[in-house]
């Protein structure tokens, strides 16, 4: 199979889907990679690199499109991106529901695409291995990005994460427990916050009460708890998920002005259209804007700050998904549940719920068409 690697368009968008490692394990595999030029270079990889691991160059998006049989990519394909997606190929990409595109989708159903979405990749258990590799760097960088805009330059509230002797530490408040969430409240508190989490599923609560050794405070998310531990809050980390879902407004703008002047909204939910009435996607080139003296943070693709480490993170999680497609093209979606579970787009039929629902398509379980075609 032929494997296309553009450089990624989005704004400030610095990771790259697959790494000259990846590559060399699918041209050691027996299939042809085109890598765009320097569709490595934000995140350190050079075109030699590329080229030393069996790929071939491409000079343009378009050509890498257009020659791809499956295009992998980390964030969704732009309008035009998607109108040079021809008949009966494969796609890899993040979905992003905050800003899924309606006529970019449509083209993609209209060309028959088979599309899989990173963050609804779901194994057993209940395991998303994409989301949590990005997760897990999401919940490490936010200690140093609320200390930044904590500081008085950033006209943040002048005050440490950490307390120092006879001074208190910030309050950091925590809506969601999950691989985001956990991260963040223990790199909290490694750097000495105050640290509550707040979440629906008390056993994720009693899973970070053990790892942290009962250091981090949890609380049941009601909305009595909510408005309490909210008018006390130094910093809000917003990280709550409902897989496939767009995220629920569960802090509203009447809570955003009762927060102290200067406080930090890190709203790592964005990318899913945000857990804060009040939050609107930034980019990493201008991450925040002041509403209601409240700082709000919410930059959809947080991880490319650390653009290297995160492409090693992709392309540890992705390669596997890619090999399985390559090797085996249709009969991987009926040979392998997990990648069923990520399809939004199968053949040209909308396979995602959400979306379907969304923009009033009509909605065809994957697991039917998958059935019907090795009937065929």
């Amino acid at each position: 199979m032929i494997i296309g690697i553009p450089k990624e368009s989005w704004r400030d968008e610095r990771r790259a889907a697959l790494t000259p490692a990846g590559v060399y394990a699918l041209v050691k595999a027996g299939h042809t990679v085109f890598v765009q030029a320097d569709a490595g270079a934000g995140c350190g990889f050079s075109r030699e690199a590329y080229d030393e691991a069996g790929a071939q160059i491409a000079f343009s998006a378009e050509e890498v499109f257009a020659r791809g049989d499956l295009i992998v990519k980390v964030m969704p394909p732009t309008l035009e991106e998607s109108r040079w997606i021809t008949a009966d190929k494969f796609l890899f990409n993040f979905v992003q529901l905050g800003v899924a595109h309606p006529a970019g989708l449509q083209h993609l159903m209209q060309q028959r695409t088979t599309a899989v979405g990173y963050e609804l990749i779901k194994t057993e258990g209940n395991n998303l291995p994409v989301l949590t590799a990005m997760s897990e760097i999401a919940g490490m960088l936010l200690p140093q990005i609320a200390g930044r805009y904590l500081e008085t330059t950033s006209a943040g509230r002048g005050i440490t994460i950490g307390g120092v002797a006879g001074i208190p530490a910030s309050n950091v408040l925590i809506i969601g427990a999950g691989m985001v969430g956990s991260t963040a409240a223990l790199n909290f508190n490694g750097v000495g916050a105050k640290v509550t989490v707040l979440d629906a599923d008390l056993n994720r609560l009693r899973q970070l009460e053990f790892l942290s050794h009962k250091k981090v405070s949890t609380a049941l998310a009601t909305p009595y708890n909510l408005e309490r531990y909210l008018a006390f809050a130094d910093v809000l980390v917003g990280a709550v998920l409902i897989h496939g879902k767009k995220a629920p407004h569960v802090v509203t703008e009447a809570m955003v002005k009762k927060m102290k002047k200067g406080s930090v909204i890190i709203d790592v939910s964005i990318d899913q259209g945000g857990c804060v009435e009040t939050s609107r996607p930034t980019t990493l080139s201008g991450p925040v804007f002041v509403k209601h003296d409240v700082i709000h943070y919410c930059v959809p693709n947080l991880p490319s700050s650390v653009a290297r480490t995160a492409s090693h993170a992709l392309n540890n999680v992705v390669l596997p998904f890619v090999e399985e497609v390559a090797e085996n093209e249709w009969r991987a979606f009926e040979q392998t549940e997990a990648l069923r579970r990520g399809v939004y787009v199968y053949r040209g039929q909308c396979t995602h719920e959400e979306i379907a629902g969304l923009f009033g398509w009509d909605f065809v379980p994957v697991d039917r068409l998958v059935q019907e075609e090795a009937l065929q």
